[in-house]
């Protein structure tokens, strides 16, 4: 695999015109054993950094403009500007452009032989490790369906609550709504039996027995407030009744279903998490074996290592995941 351009600095073109992470595997490869071996994971950082900062197209950028490469630098506590990493790369034969790819700052970094760099084999395994990076693609496909499935299965864990919540809540209206009723009913029955009781009381005198009889005659035919606002309140009891019914029966189906929903989604998910953990084991164990094979792009190798290590992030403690810090 070569660079495009019939010099190199067409082919330093051709290079800082890809996307972060193909620069970043080009330049470990380059200088494996001189650098990249022991500076991988500040490699990773920088380009990983250059995306996030570069918010029209994040990881398929390659270049930042002025305004996010000076931010990049300020990150990094480099004390340079923009214009002064232009110049210094111009000293060393480097063309000036509007923007700072990855491999700019990189050969600045490391002070490498940029002319080294696009001219570097990049291993003489390529069909391997474009088979490694095919499972790699597989196992992102597969922690992406991991995601999925647990994203659907919280969703519907907090329907299957929301639900459950509204079921509790109609029947709690119910039921508050039936006391209410009972309470008028029974206040209205006691004060027609207490003024019956006094009305049949041979005991009093039959002023008293008349009063009471007067008293509650009036009451059953006068339908005074107290038993107006009984009605009232029985009337609206008794729909408020149907209608918190009607909303508790509902809210326990749709309890139930959503219930049902989770209880689903929750074995798909860990159903996804079973493929990804296998494909990720596959995948391991492809890139051991390309790794121990001579001519090896020990770049694009580590890089890929290092992505499944990302990935196992997603998997659960239990099937050899970790927290991420």
């Amino acid at each position: 695999m070569s660079l495009k351009g019939v010099n190199d600095t067409e082919k330093l073109r051709d290079l800082c015109g890809r996307n972060y992470k193909a620069q970043a595997i080009w330049f470990l490869n380059s200088f494996w054993n001189s650098v990249g071996n022991s500076q991988n994971e500040n490699v990773w950082n920088y380009a990983h950094k250059m995306s996030q900062l570069d918010t029209p197209n994040g990881k398929e950028g390659c270049a930042l403009d002025e305004m996010m490469a000076h931010r990049f630098l300020e990150v990094l506590n480099e004390t340079l500007t923009v214009r002064e990493l232009r110049d210094r790369l111009f000293t060393i034969g480097i063309e000036r452009t509007k923007l700072v790819s990855l491999t700019s700052y990189l050969i600045f970094k490391f002070n490498v032989d940029w002319h080294v760099l696009v001219n570097a084999s990049q291993g003489s395994n390529q069909e391997e490790v474009a088979e490694a990076q095919r499972k790699l693609d597989q196992v992102q496909i597969a922690f992406a369906e991991v995601s999925k499935t647990a994203e659907i299965a919280a969703n519907k864990e907090r329907e299957a609550v929301q639900a459950e919540n509204e079921a509790r809540t109609a029947q709690a209206e119910l039921q508050a709504a039936l006391n209410e009723l009972h309470a008028q009913e029974a206040a209205y029955k006691a004060k027609v039996d207490d003024l019956t009781r006094r009305g049949n009381d041979e005991s009093v005198g039959v002023v008293t027995r008349n009063k009471a009889k007067a008293e509650l005659a009036q009451v059953l035919a006068e339908d005074p407030l107290p038993l107006r606002k009984a009605k009232i309140t029985q009337e609206a009891a008794v729909k408020k009744a149907e209608k918190a019914t009607n909303a508790a029966a509902d809210a326990r189906a749709a309890a139930s279903a959503a219930t049902a929903a989770a209880s689903q989604a929750r074995a798909a998910s860990e159903a996804a998490v079973e493929e990804a953990n296998r494909q990720v084991e596959e995948a391991e164990a492809f890139l051991e074996e390309v790794k121990n094979k001579p001519g090896s792009a020990q770049g694009a190798i580590w890089w890929m290592e290092r992505e499944l290590h990302e990935a196992r992030a997603y998997l659960p403690e239990r099937k050899g995941g970790y927290r991420k810090k």
